[in-house]
């Protein structure tokens, strides 16, 4: 049913509704003092600047002892940044869909041109495909989201940067236990271990692991999952500082897939017949480490390395009949690969070397070989060839092997300059250079193999102004870059019949490159912290998704696309400890050009990019004290999304309400908490995320991914100090 939400009324509530949820933006809630954010240092921009005086659109989430979730993924935490939209497809085999500014509004599944960061350690592939799966919401500390130009600093595919801290070990020896459990047989149980160091050679350590496991709100869709995540720090005598990470993922999950809108509207928990018949699923293993190391020479020098190595394997069983399989050239209804992924990052800092400036110079390397497999969906019982002759949901014959690798050399240089007491310079420049090669390996259904060289210089620089010592301005500009992932050239379309999809590395598909322009302003005060910016971003030879189909997609380049928009936040504590949290984002995505979907039919100049809300809202309350009786309320709204280029098929807006209450008890060496909580209060009938672009069956366009109704979980946990 369609949301008769009204957009300006909702406006309007949010300037008077104050809100938090449980956590909040900027700084921790437990505490009684002021709010006093200048004196946190924001990492993701690498200016060493408080936050006020960053010159960027940058946002500190803290994970409070008392955040009132399950805990099992990102949409649950991340909540509230303007510019950033999360949607939660429902649907663990695919991940959550996350787009900040419109880029990655594209991605079927996983994440795209976003970089993902956790202690430092990329979660982003080289490729710049990234998962948010083995982020450990248990051990989590807090996350900063970076958007706008300066996010280029971060090189291919980073049309915005989110870098996840988990907690450093503290205090005495501990462990806590905690179990959770909700709607549709949901459950967590988890395990976290921490400890301090008394002595600089002794590491302080955090250990956690959890099993969650889910029926699923729609049919089809249970899924299991295994996260496992250590920490060891070490505060060396010499002032210099290690960290060692080591985390390992598996999920097992069934894969519902899309529907149509009157399939969504009839029954959102069906599914089509053929996830059932094909077993559509997907399953998951990823084990990775990495070591990040500061070390400062003297008080104007300081390096910085870090190094990390990881595997990652994949099989993905889709719903592809068996009639179209067999096509010569087609690559099987099952996608198996396996990926070793391994790169460096090492960093020089200079202060004041010059007066009042901050230079650091830098070389990422970054490499991945994947092998990757296709295999019919299917294992033929007899020599017949009958329908009843297939064991369907099952690996059958090889019909693709090839060796995938990438790498890439980028060098660094980054610049800040205190010119004037209130004006301060920030430039940066990376050479982004990425190499590509596929063998293929399978030569039945003809030679695909072939390499691709992309490289770009990627300038950015950003003046701010302290206008007054609570208002900042700044003003930024920065090219931004983003290659295909191995993913996204791994299919083109058949030459002879163009509307099916067939393996093979899609040549002809090109980088994107775009200019990014920012107008901002930053203030503290009695009334809060407020953010606003303007932003401004021309796109060229855009990636688009062009047909999808059954978990397969086809990507092309759309000649010019154009973004541009206003983000609004405010955060302020109103009372003791009440809290409140709003926020707005405006973004305005059009195609730029006219194009052609794969329909044949011509996209004019000025439609709508699929996929991306033109309007979002958000505002909570929240009663946060240190330790005792805790609640919040939160309303988030969402503009309707456009699901293919033509603009045909629409998901339509929605508001939903969450409300959670909680208790934390402390007492010497113990802590217990325990939480409720109800999502989609009003059991708003909504679309979750949509599937762009994706191609139909006689008429039949299986766009729209449902969002579960109301919802419940509730949790306890109890601590204990040794």
């Amino acid at each position: 049913m369609q949301s008769k939400f009204n957009v300006t009324s909702f406006k309007t509530h949010l300037l008077c509704l104050t809100a938090c949820i449980s956590q909040q933006l900027y700084a921790e809630t437990g505490s009684t003092e002021p709010v006093l954010l200048p004196e946190i240092t924001i990492e993701a921009p690498r200016t060493n600047t408080t936050w006020l005086k960053t010159p960027a659109s940058v946002y500190r989430v803290q994970q409070a002892e008392n955040n009132n979730n399950t805990g099992v993924n990102l949409s649950e935490t991340l909540k509230g940044v303007p510019g950033l939209q999360l949607n939660n497809r429902e649907n663990y085999a695919q991940d959550l869909q996350l787009s900040m500014r419109g880029f990655g509004a594209r991605s079927t599944f996983g994440v795209r041109g976003i970089r993902l960061y956790v202690d430092g350690i990329p979660a982003t592939m080289p490729d710049g495909q990234g998962q948010t799966s083995n982020i450990d919401m248990s051990s989590l500390n807090h996350i900063e989201v970076l958007g706008g130009p300066f996010s280029s600093l971060y090189g291919n595919s980073s049309g915005g940067a989110i870098l996840t801290t988990t907690k450093q070990g503290t205090g005495k020896d501990s462990i806590e236990l905690g179990y959770s459990g909700g709607s549709h047989h949901k459950s967590r149980a988890d395990i976290v271990l921490q400890g301090g160091s008394e002595r600089a050679n002794e590491p302080s350590y955090v250990v956690s692991s959890s099993y969650f496991e889910t029926d699923g709100y729609r049919d089809h869709s249970a899924a299991n999952k295994v996260l496992s995540n250590a920490k060891l720090t070490w505060d060396l005598d010499d002032g210099s500082k290690v960290n060692w990470i080591v985390n390992h993922v598996d999920i097992n999950a069934d894969d519902p897939q899309g529907l149509s809108q009157q399939e969504w509207k009839e029954n959102p928990k069906q599914v089509q017949a053929n996830v059932l018949k094909y077993d559509v699923r997907k399953e998951i293993q990823q084990t990775q480490t990495g070591l990040t190391w500061t070390k400062p020479i003297n008080d104007r020098h300081e390096i910085y390395v870090m190094g990390y190595v990881g595997h990652r394997e994949v099989t993905q069983y889709q719903g592809i009949p068996n009639t179209v399989q067999r096509n010569p050239e087609h690559a099987g209804g099952v996608i198996d690969f396996d990926r070793d992924y391994y790169g460096a990052d090492f960093r020089w800092t200079g202060k004041d070397l010059l007066p009042n400036t901050r230079l650091s110079l830098g070389l990422a390397v970054d490499q991945m070989d994947e092998e990757r497999r296709g295999y019919e969906n299917f294992k033929r019982t007899s020599v017949n060839t009958s329908a009843t002759d297939y064991d369907f949901g099952h690996k059958g014959n090889l019909r693709r092997e090839e060796n995938n690798t990438l790498w890439n050399i980028d060098p660094y240089l980054q610049a800040s300059w205190q010119f004037l007491p209130t004006v301060r310079l920030d430039t940066g420049l990376r050479y982004s250079n990425v190499r590509y090669e596929s063998k293929d390996r399978y030569l039945a259904n003809g030679d695909d193999s072939g390499k691709n060289k992309y490289d770009k210089f990627l300038p950015s620089a950003a003046l701010s102004w302290e206008i007054t010592h609570d208002l900042t301005s700044y003003i930024s500009f920065a090219k931004g870059f983003e290659t295909p992932t191995f993913t996204e050239s791994a299919y083109r379309l058949d030459p002879v019949e163009p509307s099916q999809i067939i393996g093979g590395i899609n040549n002809d598909l090109d980088p994107s490159s775009s200019d990014n322009y920012e107008l901002g302003f930053k203030a503290q005060n009695d009334y809060g912290l407020f953010t606003l910016a303007g932003f401004y971003t021309k796109t060229h030879d855009d990636i688009v998704s062009y047909l999808s189909d059954a978990g397969r997609t086809v990507y092309k380049n759309a000649d010019q696309t154009l973004r541009k928009g206003i983000e609004f936040s405010w955060q302020h504590k109103l009372w003791n400890d009440l809290t409140a949290q709003a926020s707005y984002s405006y973004i305005d995505a059009k195609f730029d050009s006219p194009y052609s979907n794969s329909d044949g039919i011509a996209i004019e100049k000025g439609n709508y990019i699929p996929g991306i809300a033109k309007n979002q809202a958000y505002a909570a309350l929240g009663w946060q004290p240190e330790a005792g009786f805790n609640a919040g309320v939160e309303v988030r709204y969402m503009d309707k999304i456009y699901a293919n280029d033509a603009n045909s098929e629409t998901a339509p807006s929605y508001s939903v309400t969450s409300v959670n209450v909680g208790y934390l008890w402390k007492n010497n060496d113990w802590k217990v908490r325990s939480y409720a909580r109800i999502d989609n209060l009003f059991d708003e009938d909504y679309v979750g995320s949509v599937i762009v672009n994706t191609s139909g069956s006689q008429g039949v366009y299986r766009y729209y991914e449902p969002a579960d109704g109301l919802n419940w979980s509730a949790g306890l946990s109890v601590t204990k100090a040794f």
